[in-house]
């Protein structure tokens, strides 16, 4: 399994050689930094590596952090399950190298978050009907419960009002379209979740 940490920054659109134009996102990373590695035999339980991406100023990071981190200062710690963690070492780099044009890949990113909205938006809901005195309530959820539903209260589980966004998104069979080890970029086909700037996760099988 190949894995990297990147930055959403812009879409953009590829050219195909037989003439077909695909869209694109491009994602900005850097060489992954091992910081741990978790093996089923240990006392972990299970097998992974633990990677550091993104240099942060060392008066952000706790002393405990720096203490894990061998004195180099991260803004982003995530973990990885892996098959073989004997394959890495602590202090080593995964770059983007390990990806080719070609490769399919899975997305994982946080939605743009779009505060709070109404069932209408959230849902999809039609709201109430155009006639018959409407005037602040066309937009309504209608009904959520109360009588003998439920034992008079609202269930859960709901769909009401509420924040809107901000999850957690995976996009799978996602295709690499163009790899540029120098200036550390990768273009993904197709949309990917999050807004500019944003941290996603990409793997491969």
């Amino acid at each position: 399994m190949k894995f990297l940490l990147a930055r959403k920054e812009r879409m953009t659109q590829i050219f195909q050689e037989n003439g077909d134009v695909k869209a694109g996102t491009v994602l900005k990373t850097t060489p992954l930094t091992v910081t741990q590695v978790k093996t089923a035999d240990g006392a972990d339980g299970y097998n992974a590596i633990q990677v550091a991406f993104d240099d942060q100023k060392e008066s952000r990071v706790s002393k405990a952090v720096l203490g894990h981190t061998k004195g180099k200062a991260f803004k982003v710690i995530k973990e990885f399950r892996v098959e073989n963690p004997a394959d890495f070492t602590v202090g080593s780099e995964i770059t983007l190298d390990s990806f080719a044009v070609g490769d399919g890949v899975t997305i994982a990113g946080t939605s743009k978050g779009k505060g709070f909205a109404g069932g209408v938006q959230r849902y999809g809901f039609k709201g109430g009907r155009r006639s018959h005195g409407q005037k602040h309530s066309e937009r309504e959820v209608g009904s959520i419960g109360g009588g003998g539903r439920a034992g008079g209260r609202v269930a859960k589980g709901m769909r009401m009002g509420g924040r809107m966004g901000g999850d957690r998104v995976t996009v799978p069979s996602l295709k690499v379209l163009h790899v540029d080890a120098a200036k550390g970029e990768i273009i993904i086909s197709g949309a990917i979740p999050g807004a500019r700037g944003s941290l996603v996760e990409i793997i491969s099988a």
